[in-house]
């Protein structure tokens, strides 16, 4: 899966992704070939962290 490089644009298409066709972020970035934790430190980066109750960065 193609993943925006802007990481604003990368986590709307996230947390978009998450709500309509993922249960966790884990199924997420199995899908998208991307680690957990990378993703995590891009959206860290721009102050967002994930919310498991959620299954949302926020």
């Amino acid at each position: 899966m193609d993943l925006p490089k802007d990481a604003v644009m990368l986590l709307s298409v996230v947390n978009m992704k998450l709500r309509d066709f993922y249960p966790s972020l884990e199924a997420f970035c199995e899908a998208a070939e991307i680690g957990v934790e990378e993703l995590k430190e891009k959206m860290a980066a721009i102050d967002y962290e994930y919310d498991r109750d959620a299954n949302q960065f926020v």
